[in-house]
């Protein structure tokens, strides 16, 4: 899954430098290094800025986990979903040896995806938007609702697709344009021009019966990040859309049937922690039998307090039932520390629900995490 395709800027770099680079380049990122890899710049961070050319590249970076390079496919893909991002660095060691992409990824598993349609994997019922739909418009949409991409139609018809690569030329000019003198009329003008003006045409498509590697090798092959899913090959109505995300959900929720835990900052853990998280909450689950765990969240959050070298951590852990709630919150020097401590509180409270159960106490009386002493 390594490889050299990636780009690089400094903290320091201008965001326009950054814009140019991700219109001209076929990477899918833009990693911000400052002798260290300190994060990444995405084409949807530059759409989501309100920054000017001049800005630094450093105010819209976000993070992104480092990979050690024994690390498997499906934790990859697991570590790019969770941290929303398409490029991670590869170490080993302390050894940098490259980076993973979404691509790299997706080439690298696509001939195990034959046995996947992609009825199993596209999502229904997407967002769509109109051609002569405003383009201010089209670009809060996709800001607010964290979209990449938008089928674009024309009297129920599909027409084409908007995405972010599309309009990052263009919210940047936009926020560039003086608000009065004789250009702020034009920056008006530019925010009220249709949709049609930016987007793709013709989407790319496929069909539910097609197969999830036919449909990854199209959005390869094109440079795409999804596909318009139609109902069959000749002016099919849409009914979905396919992305490069959906597929890497796919694979991590393929990985076992595990409990699914959702971790928020996992890469202030090791690998090897990371992949201990979901075994450690299943042990402590099955404490309770009749407790229906439906989805569980680890959220850490690194405090400015250290102790010899240790920064303090706060960890949060929360089971949703198909009741209510369990909760457990630990703090420690260390991202490992805090977890465990959480995980002892998590399981107090399991118990505690566990022997309220058994006394039949009134229902709703669920242990939350203790309140601070």
């Amino acid at each position: 899954m390594v490889t050299q395709e990636y780009e690089t800027a400094e903290p320091e770099t201008r965001v326009g430098a950054v814009r140019s680079e991700l219109e001209t380049a076929t990477t899918e990122a833009v990693l911000v290094v400052d002798e260290d890899v300190t994060g990444a710049v995405l084409p949807r961070d530059l759409l989501r800025s309100r920054l000017s050319d001049d800005a630094e590249v450093q105010s819209i970076q976000r993070r992104v986990p480092a990979v050690d390079s024994e690390t498997g496919v499906r934790e990859v893909a697991r570590l790019l979903v969770e941290n929303e991002t398409t490029i991670a660095p590869v170490f080993d060691g302390e050894a940098f040896r490259g980076v993973v992409t979404r691509d790299s990824l997706l080439r690298a598993v696509s001939d195990s995806l034959s046995a996947i349609d992609v009825a199993d994997v596209y999502t229904t019922e997407p967002a769509t938007v109109d051609r002569k739909t405003a383009m201010g418009e089209l670009v809060n949409d996709l800001r607010e609702n964290d979209l990449t991409r938008l089928p674009v139609l024309d009297d129920g018809d599909l027409v084409g697709v908007a995405t972010t690569d599309d309009l990052v030329e263009f919210v940047v000019r936009s926020a560039q344009a003086p608000s009065a003198g004789d250009r702020g009329g034009e920056k008006a003008d530019l925010l009220e021009l249709p949709v049609e003006n930016v987007m793709s045409r013709p989407a790319e498509t496929t069909t539910p019966t097609r197969t999830v590697q036919s449909a990854v090798e199209r959005m390869l092959e094109t440079g795409y990040d999804g596909l318009a899913v139609v109902t069959d090959d000749t002016h099919g109505d849409l009914i979905g859309v396919i992305s490069k995300t959906d597929v890497l959900q796919a694979l991590v929720v393929a990985e076992s049937e595990r409990l699914d835990v959702q971790v928020t900052n996992p890469e202030y853990l090791r690998t090897e922690e990371r992949e201990e998280v979901p075994r450690r909450i299943e042990a402590i689950v099955e404490k309770d039998q009749k407790l229906d765990v439906i989805d569980a969240q680890v959220d850490f959050q690194k405090h400015d307090e250290e102790l010899r070298g240790q920064s303090l951590f706060r960890c949060q852990i929360r089971l949703f039932t198909d009741e209510d709630q369990v909760a457990g919150t630990g703090e420690g020097y260390g991202a490992a520390d805090a977890l465990s401590t959480a995980l002892e509180t998590l399981e107090r409270n399991v118990l505690d629900l566990k022997n309220q159960r058994t006394a039949e106490k009134p229902h709703g009386q669920v242990p939350q995490e203790p309140s601070d002493r």
